[in-house]
């Protein structure tokens, strides 16, 4: 029996993607909520409630990018000098991001500069990451001859990136608060609550516009959801989103079990993620190379994969057991010091 490895790397980089979005997602947005909360004990809480596994979450954003580089290289050579800004962006963002969480502990009189540092690294490397995403959706200049990028520095800077990267932040704040309100109890639990409702409107909005606009970015992309069985995809899709939605809603309102307003927000990202899978297949840079193209080659995907088979099932089975071991509600008397 054969496989088709480009296919399987494809959906192995993917899985890795979503993952990173759905784990560090909570977190990035769990630090830009700090700016709504003053009081030093609920912040205190709020970062024990991710403290043992803020640092692993980030495994995956490693395991994607260096994924795509071994996988996909041509892919990695033409979407990195397209976008190096958001990136870099991003990336600096997580490294000072990571710096005030260790300090803020540490730090007496000028915690207060700590916690704004944590806030606006959260912020930068989501509004970076919303950016990223946007600027690939929205196509990137090749030149066709010489199979490297044409365009310019700035290209990725649209009113389209912009109105991604800000929707990104609004759905992250949205996984924090839900993630939020698994972990606390009390008075913080209730503005969380209050909180993720807002943010669940405000991000089915977002998720609507997006969807609206994309199509109109690229012939492909309208011809994949507007043509033949796109069409009922389309809807089928849109309905979910708002059953997921007034579901979300109603757990926010009602006294169930606190877990089950962060599962159906993941539900809103998972189906948000297919639905880009949806557009962008088979290109991995839209519309201009697909994964087969900028694929490498089958001995390389092998060996690769020989190792993935290993590498990923241990990274899911100690992530699952740190969640695991920190299953439960936050103890406001004890946590990271």
């Amino acid at each position: 029996m054969s496989f088709d490895l480009t296919i399987i790397w494809a959906f192995v980089i993917a899985f890795a993607v979503l993952v990173y979005v759905i784990l560090d997602g909570f977190d990035l947005g769990l630090g830009m909520l700090f700016a709504t909360e003053r009081n030093r004990r609920d912040r205190d809480v709020m970062m024990n409630s991710v403290a043992p596994i803020w640092d692993g979450n980030e495994t995956w954003l490693v395991l994607g990018g260096g994924g795509l580089l071994a996988a996909f290289p041509l892919a990695y050579a033409l979407i990195l000098p397209a976008l190096y800004a958001p990136i870099i962006a991003m990336l600096l963002a997580l490294v000072f991001r990571g710096v005030a969480f260790e300090f803020r502990w540490r730090s007496g009189r000028r915690r207060w500069l700590w916690d704004w540092a944590f806030i606006l690294g959260s912020a930068l490397a989501a509004l970076a990451q919303g950016v990223t995403l946007g600027g690939l959706l929205q196509g990137i200049n090749i030149d066709e001859a010489a199979r490297q990028y044409a365009g310019g520095w700035w290209d990725w800077l649209t009113p389209f990136s912009l109105l991604v990267g800000v929707a990104v932040m609004v759905g992250y704040m949205l996984l924090g608060a839900c993630w939020l309100v698994a972990k606390t109890t009390g008075d913080l639990q209730a503005r969380m609550r209050r909180k993720a409702l807002v943010l669940m409107v405000g991000t089915v909005i977002f998720i609507g516009i997006v969807s609206i606009w994309t199509p109109f970015l690229q012939e492909g992309y309208y011809l994949r959801w507007f043509g033949g069985w796109g069409t009922g995809l389309a809807v089928a899709v849109a309905v979910a989103v708002l059953a997921l939605g007034a579901a979300l809603g109603a757990s926010l309102r009602g006294k169930g079990r606190d877990v089950i307003p962060f599962l159906l927000a993941l539900g809103l990202f998972i189906l948000g993620f297919g639905g880009l899978g949806v557009s962008m297949y088979p290109y991995i840079v839209p519309t201009e190379v697909t994964i087969w193209e900028a694929a490498a080659p089958r001995n390389s995907q092998v060996f690769m994969l020989i190792g993935a088979s290993v590498l990923i099932p241990i990274i899911l089975a100690y992530t699952a057991y740190a969640y695991w071991v920190f299953r439960g509600k936050v103890d406001p008397e004890a946590g990271y010091h």
